[in-house]
């Protein structure tokens, strides 16, 4: 008989959409029993093209704890980055996966070639909702970050922001020429 989902959760990996079959009324007809986890694809509204980077974060880790891979490859932080998960980020419910001693804290970092200054930068989840409903596409970089060891890995990347239209050029800013 073939089993749906043979996967097992990531260690501390509490905010991916995760239900037991309990939750959807099922039950596992060999053996009765309906808590085992089951994966769940839902749609998150306005986000597109959305790159989980789960199983290269699980091949980090398994990494550092067989030994192979040392702390100070990991546990690299820029100050930037460091700053940034202190004043715009988000603090989770995960804890470190290297020291075990605090929560992990989330930044989103934006990109995108019509946003000018704002392209790099930092932006809180309010900030976001805001530029989704404003701005056209842009990309979001989503880093978690041990503000005690240094930890920090890009945990997933998407697309917000309106959406282009087929056969329509995007707009374009009005463009000032510098002249001698």
């Amino acid at each position: 008989m073939y089993r749906d989902d043979t996967s097992e959760p990531a260690p501390g990996n509490t905010r991916r959409c995760l239900r037991t079959a309990r939750d959807q009324g099922v039950s596992d007809a060999r053996t009765g029993r309906s808590d085992r986890p089951v994966r769940t694809l839902t749609a998150v509204p306005g986000r597109r093209s959305v790159v989980d980077f789960a199983l290269q974060r699980r091949a980090v880790l398994a990494g550092v704890y067989a030994g192979r891979t040392g702390l100070f490859e990991v546990c690299d932080a820029s100050p930037y980055l460091s700053r940034a998960a202190k004043y715009h980020g988000e603090a989770t419910d995960v804890t470190c996966p290297v020291c075990r001693k605090e929560r992990l804290t989330r930044v989103n970092y934006v990109y995108g070639d019509h946003l000018g200054p704002t392209s790099g930068q930092a932006k809180t989840q309010a900030e976001l909702a805001r530029m989704d409903a404003m701005q056209e596409e842009f990309t979001v970089y989503e880093v978690e970050v041990c503000r005690s060891c240094g930890w920090n890995h890009l945990d997933a990347s998407y697309v917000l922001g309106a959406e282009p239209v087929p056969g329509r050029q995007p707009r374009r800013g009005r463009r000032r020429v510098a002249t001698e």
